[in-house]
């Protein structure tokens, strides 16, 4: 099997420094020779911001150019993530498999992984019903997360697909490589809706767990997806489309005086969005997300998140923060996923507040122009033929403009012989 590197970075393969990864993906057009450009974006979960490793991809994924970025650092030094965000060229003939594998994982982790592997599946194909290539689903997470041992906690993890299909997890396959071994924590629970359910338990199942889950698509009706080639492929509602990794530590901590919200796990406040609430921003424009929460036994020290590389947090002092993003034009019509939580201190141990996480959509701001030579395309009286005005559309629609738009065409009167078809959202 031929394989291509696809990320190559600095850093050993063998510490114990590894506390996971995740990776999306968003197809932003189709070539004219058929080929489809795919920007990728991931995350890397380790002990500092020097440890990295590489992604590999087969069959094939062209040249890349990527960037590697610091998202946010645990104060402690107890862990740094990092975004990678490439754009490559994938041939759409066939499904492409991206896989993430090395060694190791943290020190002491109870269910017995060392090594890590994590395998993403990028289906390049046509869909019948969106007329686009697949997105894949879209989460993120810290790479660390804590509960006392005797308090009940979910997790509800964010998963969504910007295509509309229904989302799923479960915990990695050894049969199908998707982890390194995958051994499920034996104290979590997990629905196929996200929600990761910790139990009270006793101090004998204290310590660090690796969680390695797979989320996939599932369209909501039987649809096609069309190769390049002419190679068609049906996917039912009981049929994933395709798959990506979200991978981190849980770390069972001793017992806490009590599990009430608000006195030493810290409590959220408003005005901090709702769990998996939809926020909308435009390109260029900052987005504000203002983050509260209260711990009357303990000092909150800190705000954690995931989310964008170019996201920044800014503290106001007693529990109030703020979260600030501004997309850039290669983030226009994407959805992206923030997920925070708050941490406290008392003494040397710390304690975290429930996991949130939201969603930004960032809506298109720009107009989208088509210049075009009309000849036969108008009609007598002047005006742009339906058929010629919807592949306009088509084309519009494929480059990533919302396929509820509308186009107001426009007839140039220095240049009657072209027309200029607009379309705002």
């Amino acid at each position: 099997m031929l394989r291509l590197v696809l990320l190559l970075l600095l850093g050993g393969t063998h510490a114990t420094h590894f506390l996971g990864t995740m990776m999306t993906y968003y197809p932003k057009q189709i070539n004219t020779d058929g080929t489809v450009m795919v920007s990728f974006r991931y995350k890397l979960g380790f002990t500092s911001c020097i440890h990295s490793d590489m992604w590999y991809c087969s069959p094939y994924c062209g040249s890349l150019n990527p960037t590697l970025q610091q998202i946010d650092l645990e104060p402690s030094g107890e862990w740094c993530q990092r975004e990678g965000t490439m754009t490559t060229v994938i041939n759409p003939s066939f499904v492409t498999q991206l896989e993430f594998a090395g060694g190791n994982w943290i020190w002491e982790i109870r269910n017995n992984v060392v090594s890590w592997r994590a395998l993403t599946f990028v289906e390049p194909g046509k869909r019948s019903d969106t007329r686009k290539p697949n997105v894949s689903p879209q989460s993120t997470i810290i790479p660390a997360v804590r509960v006392p041992s005797n308090c009940q906690r979910d997790f509800n993890l964010m998963a969504f697909d910007p295509d509309g299909d229904k989302v799923e997890c479960r915990f990695g396959s050894d049969s199908l490589n998707e982890c390194w071994p995958c051994a499920p924590p034996s104290v979590l629970n997990l629905s196929s809706t996200c929600t990761l359910s910790f139990n009270r338990t006793n101090s004998t199942d204290e310590g660090s767990y690796a969680v390695q889950l797979v989320l996939e698509d599932f369209p909501q009706q039987t649809i096609t997806l069309t190769r390049v080639n002419g190679v068609q492929e049906t996917k039912t509602t009981s049929q994933a489309i395709s798959k990506i990794p979200l991978q981190f530590v849980l770390h069972v901590d001793p017992v806490v005086p009590s599990c009430t919200e608000g006195l030493f796990l810290p409590k959220f406040l408003p005005p901090t969005p709702a769990n998996r609430a939809k926020l909308s921003t435009k390109v260029n424009q900052p987005l504000k997300i203002s983050i509260a929460a209260e711990a009357a036994n303990a000092t909150i020290s800190e705000l954690l998140f995931s989310g964008p590389a170019n996201a920044f947090k800014n503290s106001s002092g007693s529990g109030n923060f703020t979260l600030t993003w501004t997309p850039s034009v290669s983030e226009e019509g994407e959805s992206h996923p923030i997920c925070f939580i708050v941490q406290a201190m008392l003494n040397s141990q710390k304690y975290h507040s429930e996991l949130r996480c939201v969603i930004v959509q960032v809506e298109f701001g720009l107009v989208a122009r088509v210049n075009m030579k009309v000849l036969t395309s108008l009609s007598p009286g002047g005006s742009v033929n339906e058929v010629v005005l919807q592949k306009i559309k088509e084309e519009l629609v494929s480059l990533g403009l919302p396929s509820n738009s509308s186009l107001l065409v426009l007839k140039s009167s220095s240049r009657p012989a072209n027309a200029t078809a607009t379309s705002g959202v």
